[in-house]
């Protein structure tokens, strides 16, 4: 894992989606961004083969092994990881784009990934999706048909050590009811941007008219 630097001040509200894999993480963050408009995906850059129906440029920026690591040498990523044996990162030009205009940005990220993130920009809030169970994770990542057996009791073992780290996070959403999960995901999103940095930094104007 590696990180680079912000060249920008942080201004808008930023969050980070943490999840064991088949948790309902994708989905939630799906329903989440269909009902805001002013919160945007970054999009990761990885070098695992596309699932059936996700798309180049919209779910993923799918490229080689070769190309993520002359991009990351290059400084192109913010953070980068390895997870189940592939390579995930987060465009650094793409979220300092955001930043400089005041834009909320949201991740899908693992806890490696969070953990560096944090150290960049310590305002960050981080989302942990909790399964019900183990097993509901076990029954979700079997019913989607996408992974070999093999994959599958990869995911659940990592799952383990993935939920270790959630005393790390600011919120944790237990995704046992989707609809209730997601109004707990949007209450957590409202509740963020009322912190004081985000609406000091996007109401310059007002701060002058109060002397503040």
């Amino acid at each position: 894992m590696n990180t680079s630097t912000l060249s920008s001040p942080y201004q808008g509200s930023m969050f980070m989606i943490v999840a064991p894999s088949g948790a309902g993480k994708s989905s939630l963050v799906n329903a989440l961004l269909q009902g805001d408009k002013g919160l945007r995906l970054s999009l990761s850059t990885t070098t695992r083969a596309p699932r059936p129906g996700e798309v180049d440029g919209k779910d993923y920026r799918f490229t080689s092994p070769e190309e993520f690591i002359a991009e990351r040498d290059q400084g192109f990523f913010l953070e980068w990881a390895q997870v189940h044996g592939h390579f995930y990162g987060t465009s650094r030009a793409w979220i300092e784009a955001q930043m400089k205009v005041g834009c909320d940005v949201m991740l899908e990220i693992d806890w490696q990934g969070a953990q560096q993130i944090r150290k960049l920009i310590p305002e960050v809030q981080w989302i942990f999706i909790f399964p019900p169970s183990i097993e509901a994770l076990e029954e979700r990542l079997r019913k989607r048909g996408q992974d070999s057996e093999e994959t599958i009791v990869r995911r659940l073992a990592a799952a383990h050590d993935e939920l270790a780290h959630a005393h790390e996070a600011d919120f944790i959403v237990i995704n046992d009811d989707f609809d209730q999960a997601l109004a707990d995901l949007r209450h957590v999103v409202a509740a963020s941007r009322l912190r004081s940095g985000p609406i000091m930094a996007r109401n310059p104007a007002l701060l002058r008219r109060l002397g503040v």
